[in-house]
């Protein structure tokens, strides 16, 4: 597939950004402003929101190439979506401390012949025990306050994982080893 025009990358996330640059591809940032409420299983509502914010994009930019995303971590059969605040963020984190948790990903493409491309990657998060002091110093950097599960794999967060089974791109929020199984299945040239 030759893109006539940049990828459009339905998300301001600068995370998502930096990763998705790996590529090469060329891409524009036009964020969506699709409703992110969503009901279900963790990988239910991923997936129904990357749809939902792809669709969005995808209607205000015709014939282009529209990639979304969705994150949230799951645990104890909780959905830990964005804290709303400092209290919410250490609910969250104390949650994890000391056991595993699930990362999901939802990927949403729509190709400029109207094809929809969904898929959801899931990575398994072991913290440390970790104790409230640390965490209430963590929670005081604001890192926690933008990240689904109120923690950032990439950032100070990093100190508090003990084991990861997966990929850890999805925990980032893109997870690259799905983009490049699909963007290699529709043709894309990449690292170039």
């Amino acid at each position: 597939m030759v893109l006539r025009e940049p990828m459009v990358l339905a998300s301001a996330s600068p995370r998502r950004q930096e990763l998705l640059g790996f590529y090469g591809i060329p891409f524009q940032v036009v964020p969506s402003g699709a409703n992110e409420d969503a009901a279900g299983d963790g990988k239910t509502q991923v997936q129904e929101l990357a749809r939902r914010k792809c669709m969005d994009v995808a209607a205000r930019c015709p014939g282009r190439l529209v990639l979304a995303a969705d994150t949230l971590v799951c645990v104890e059969d909780q959905v830990l979506g964005k804290p709303q605040n400092e209290e919410d963020a250490l609910r969250m984190l104390r949650l994890l401390s000391g056991r595993s948790h699930q990362v999901h990903t939802g990927v949403c493409i729509a190709c400029p012949d109207g094809t929809v491309i969904d898929r959801v990657a899931t990575t398994e998060v072991t913290f440390l025990p970790v104790g409230d002091e640390l965490l209430r110093r963590y929670i005081a950097t604001g890192e926690p306050m933008d990240k689904a599960g109120a923690y950032a794999i990439q950032g100070r967060a990093g100190a508090f994982i003990q084991s990861i089974q997966g990929s850890p791109t999805n925990v980032i929020g893109l997870p690259l080893e799905v983009l490049t199984e699909v963007f290699t299945q529709l043709g894309l040239s990449l690292f170039v």
